[in-house]
């Protein structure tokens, strides 16, 4: 009866490494898992995966695998008396020969000090360490910690893995579930790797009494779908808008469009796809299509006046002409190109034929002396240098054969001509 409340994610979960669906990357043969388990000793680890892969799973069969006992805490819960309180546990149970995994899910919720009060018992052995996290390890566990354990990387299971859970629950209730062929394999699709949703889902519709097999509409209206993975500012979040930008690069406009999707669908702030896709306009793009920065602020502004959904369309208009856009980085180079002279070159004046005389001293001093106005020139160009007079000429921009640029370095060897022809005069 005791079992009657518990949920069948927990009924079900896996007692040995065996048992468990999936991440062969770890607990296939010769991975960083199935090794500890075949040499009969663990280490301390951080299990680093999405919600529902398995990650306390795997610690618990690992403890049961070397018979140690199995200590679980939520970082989200406790603290670091909690923590001290443990470890004098594990120091007692070490006295009686019993050995201790601690567990900490939600790793990353300790703060510096909480993470550094573990140090000293991961050093002298009082309990094998193991620690599970939905966020990069690199970026909220402290070095001195991340230095003491293997990072074990886990991925969201497959729709096959997923599948195969199903029929597990089917067994192991001895239930069928309502569904027909195209709705189980929809189920599993909308899982999105995440086990826990999958048996919770699972478990409704096996204590549903629906009448007949639902198809994958009917699923998608007898249940509440899984929204999809992303946390709107950590590192799900940054994959994401990287996915995009790299999208656009290589000119693939359709992924840059789902991977844009998703990130809208997921609830991202879409203020901030327009800042990340006008700073891509300039940057990727530039010269060799002026228009793109243009169309950027454009789509921008029309958001703003409009917003969802109407304004959806413009953020769309404005992925697939950004995607389909020829690119070139030839504008932020020069920028940095630059930048780095100026910065070099410290404060050098400007040559006084480029600079205005306001008043007779200035005129004196031979402020604009032979500055030639390249509009009255027959050619409208004079050549006329506009560098320090104590720095040699530099050239910043180099424009690509590609787009509106093809037309600039037309320009600028015209230019460059017609200069070197002046000044050997």
């Amino acid at each position: 009866m005791q079992n009657e409340n518990r949920p069948l994610a927990d009924l079900m979960r896996p007692a040995t490494i065996d048992d468990i669906v999936g991440q062969s990357q770890l607990l296939g043969e010769n991975g960083l898992v199935r090794r500890m388990v075949d040499n009969h000793k663990l280490s301390n680890l951080i299990l680093w995966g999405p919600p529902g892969c398995g990650k306390t799973t795997i610690a618990r069969a690992l403890a049961k695998s070397v018979d140690m006992d199995f200590v679980p805490m939520s970082a989200v819960f406790s603290g670091t008396a909690d923590i001290k309180k443990a470890m004098e546990a594990a120091k007692m149970n070490r006295e009686i020969g019993r050995n201790t995994l601690l567990f900490i899910d939600e790793i990353h919720r300790f703060n510096k000090t909480q993470q550094d009060t573990l140090l000293p018992y991961l050093e002298d052995g009082t309990v094998v360490f193991m620690g599970a996290t939905t966020e990069n390890p690199s970026f909220n566990l402290n070095n001195a910690l991340l230095s003491r354990c293997h990072i074990g990387v886990l991925q969201p299971l497959s729709t096959e893995d997923l599948m195969t859970l199903m029929s597990r629950a089917e067994k192991f209730l001895n239930k069928s579930l309502p569904l027909d062929e195209n709705a189980r394999i929809h189920l599993a699709q909308m899982s999105d790797g995440d086990a826990r949703f999958l048996l919770n889902t699972v478990e409704y519709l096996l204590s549903a009494n629906f009448k007949k097999a639902l198809s994958a509409d009917a699923l998608d209206k007898a249940i509440q779908k899984r929204a999809p993975l992303s946390d709107k500012h950590g590192d799900e979040h940054y994959n994401l808008i990287s996915a995009v930008h790299k999208s656009l690069r290589a000119s693939d406009t359709d992924a840059a469009l789902y991977w844009t999707a998703r990130m809208i669908t997921s609830g991202q702030d879409p203020m901030y796809l327009f800042r990340r896709l006008s700073r891509f306009a300039m940057e990727d793009i530039g010269l060799a299509d002026p228009n793109a920065m243009q169309m950027a602020l454009t789509a921008w502004q029309l958001y703003e006046r409009m917003g969802s959904p109407e304004g959806d369309l413009a953020l769309t208009e404005l992925v697939i002409y950004l995607g389909t856009a020829p690119k070139s980085t030839a504008n932020y180079k020069a920028q940095m190109s630059a930048y780095r002279t100026a910065q070099d070159t410290g404060s050098l004046m400007p040559p006084k034929n480029i600079l205005n005389a306001p008043t007779k001293m200035m005129k004196n001093l031979g402020y604009g002396d032979g500055y030639i106005y390249e509009p009255n020139t027959e050619s409208g160009f004079s050549g006329q240098n506009c560098f320090p007079e104590k720095m040699e000429r530099q050239k910043f921009y180099f424009p690509i054969e590609r787009g509106f640029e093809r037309e600039i370095k037309k320009r600028l060897e015209y230019w460059d001509s017609l200069r070197e022809k002046l000044n050997k005069k």
